[in-house]
């Protein structure tokens, strides 16, 4: 499990900072390009804040606090139980892992965030790859423990247990007793 989940931080990572290099590279000589006319677009940023543009200048609190970030989501994905619903868990943390990771080598390296994705029609602010990677990370670990894991511990609150084929029989025999 811990193999895939790095593979998946470097894949995601590298994607992302693949897609920064050529907005520098293709981009930012050229400010901004229309895929679909006043809707969506590449434009060009360099961001000094957070996601989304909020915390301008706060290059030096991300810097600090990102590393205290990454390892709590390391320990907290090393104690998870190795169940299914967990997986998405799982998975949610690896996102948000990468694109913290993402920004914070362009915060640390450069002192701001390559961003390009524009949503003009609603005027949202530019982002990039990792800011996608922690918003559907965070959307995904929210919704799980809303409409799994929360009913998995109502159930084990209220008597209901399930055994798996997982589990072995003198976990099954404390279970019942």
């Amino acid at each position: 499990m811990y193999a895939i989940s790095i593979i998946a931080v470097i894949a995601l990572i590298a994607a992302d900072q693949l897609a920064k290099r050529a907005a520098v590279l293709y981009l930012e000589p050229i400010g901004s390009y229309p895929l679909i006319n006043n809707v969506f677009e590449l434009h060009f940023v360099m961001n000094e804040g957070a996601s989304f543009g909020m915390m301008q200048g706060g290059r030096w609190f991300f810097v600090a606090a990102t590393p205290v970030v990454l390892l709590f989501i390391v320990v907290y994905y090393i104690k998870l139980p190795e169940h299914k619903p967990y997986n998405w868990v799982r998975a949610s943390l690896v996102m948000v892992f990468a694109g913290a990771v993402g920004n914070f080598v362009d915060r640390a390296r450069q002192g701001y965030v390559v961003d390009y994705f524009y949503a003009k029609f609603i005027n949202f602010p530019v982002f990039n790859i990792a800011d996608m990677m922690i918003v559907i990370g965070t959307f995904i670990f929210v919704a799980v423990f809303i409409f799994f894991i929360r009913d998995e511990a109502k159930a084990r609150d209220d008597g209901v247990v399930e055994v798996t084929a997982d589990d072995n029989s003198e976990q099954a025999g404390l279970r019942e007793q």
